[in-house]
């Protein structure tokens, strides 16, 4: 905003225009209804539905994940119940050859782009076989430390671009994540080279228990790409359409040589911030939880697919029961795998044994043979 000869400049007065030029993007309502006709996606019945099918599959394995996490039967594990549409809808914008850096609540995403569910399993666990990713699928391990795989996407789309491959480098985090220097580390270095990369904020209220407006002033995060020079939209995270849309545009964006972009998804979790002990009744009224579960992803989507004759009673029970049988095998097989030595880590640490390292594997091998 350039000042007139003479007019004195008011940083707070251009502060409020850029906020209020945020407006949350949605395209269907709390209701099922499109709201937004002209922005609403050419996508066919089947990709309706398949994307419907999958962010069920995804509500359902994040229910067996609990169970099983209070069983004893997996280790870490953050709930990922309100948040479907951000996440399915997300991947479902990207292409085979895109590559998916997650955090660690992200799972879902990783394994809807080819990370055996087996596999997803066992890195909950620790077990190292879950952090083997199989041949051609394009993605790293979940990211425990917050914030880091934004720098890392940086770096991937920088490779990407130098390879002239016409694909992008995706990550996640949440609002917490956003106020990380990796965070601006990693969004200011993908602009500033224009890298294939979407730097995605899903912003579920909370950073733990701390609440959104407590761990930044932004009125938005979207706000926060804008100083780095990226595309930035706010994007309402319960719509599938909207979310899907977002991450369609910015991905064809970033191929045809024009950047990155940041997306901020305005959702909600309505499980704990972990399995480790949180308890969101600390710091969440229940007033709240039941203004977002208002707001349910898979409730909205199905009201619409159901009004659309796309959608049944029927056709979810069959989802449900096919995604616990997968689930029920995945986690057979997870239970299968060998038991996890400290040989084993220390052989697959280095491509050449170093001395320190064989005088350890011979106390650990003595130990495991006993």
């Amino acid at each position: 905003m350039a000042s007139k000869k003479g007019q004195q400049f008011d940083p707070v007065a251009n502060l409020h225009e850029i906020e209020e030029k945020f407006e949350m993007f949605q395209i269907l309502n709390e209701e099922g209804e499109i709201v937004n006709e002209s922005a609403n996606p050419d996508l066919s019945d089947e990709e309706l539905v398949e994307l419907m099918s999958r962010m069920v599959f995804t509500r359902i394995l994040d229910q067996r994940s609990i169970s099983l996490n209070r069983q004893g039967r997996l280790g870490f594990y953050a709930p990922t119940a309100g948040q479907e549409a951000s996440q399915i809808a997300s991947h479902y914008a990207l292409e085979k050859e895109d590559y998916i850096l997650p955090g660690y609540r992200d799972v879902p995403q990783i394994v809807w782009h080819g990370l055996p569910l087996w596999k997803a399993f066992l890195w909950s666990r620790g077990h190292f076989v879950g952090g083997q990713v199989p041949e051609g699928v394009n993605i790293l391990a979940p990211q425990i430390i917050i914030g880091a795989q934004y720098v890392q996407t940086a770096g991937v789309a920088l490779g990407m671009q130098k390879r002239g491959k016409k694909a992008v480098a995706v990550t996640y985090t949440g609002d917490g994540g956003s106020s990380q220097g990796d965070f601006y580390e990693g969004i200011n270095f993908a602009g500033a080279f224009k890298s294939p990369a979407i730097f995605i904020v899903q912003n579920n209220q909370y950073a733990i228990s701390t609440p959104r407006e407590l761990q930044t002033a932004a009125s938005t995060i979207a706000q926060k790409g804008i100083a780095a020079g990226l595309p930035s939209i706010q994007v309402d995270g319960m719509d599938p359409l909207a979310v899907y849309v977002a991450t369609r545009d910015a991905r064809k964006r970033a191929v045809a040589g024009e950047g990155p972009s940041l997306i901020e998804t305005i959702c909600y979790r309505y499980g704990p911030h972990t399995m480790a002990g949180d308890d969101p009744t600390r710091y969440r009224t229940s007033d709240t939880d039941s203004k977002w579960e208002k707001k349910d992803p898979i409730v909205r989507f199905r009201k619409y697919l159901t009004e659309k004759g796309l959608w049944s009673e029927e056709k979810e029970a069959e989802v449900i029961e096919k995604a616990k049988e997968e689930i029920k095998a995945a986690i057979k097989k997870a239970d299968e795998a060998p038991k996890q030595k400290v040989t084993d880590l220390i052989n697959i640490m280095n491509e050449e044994m170093p001395a320190n390292l064989k005088e350890q594997y011979e106390i650990y091998a003595q130990k495991e043979s006993k």
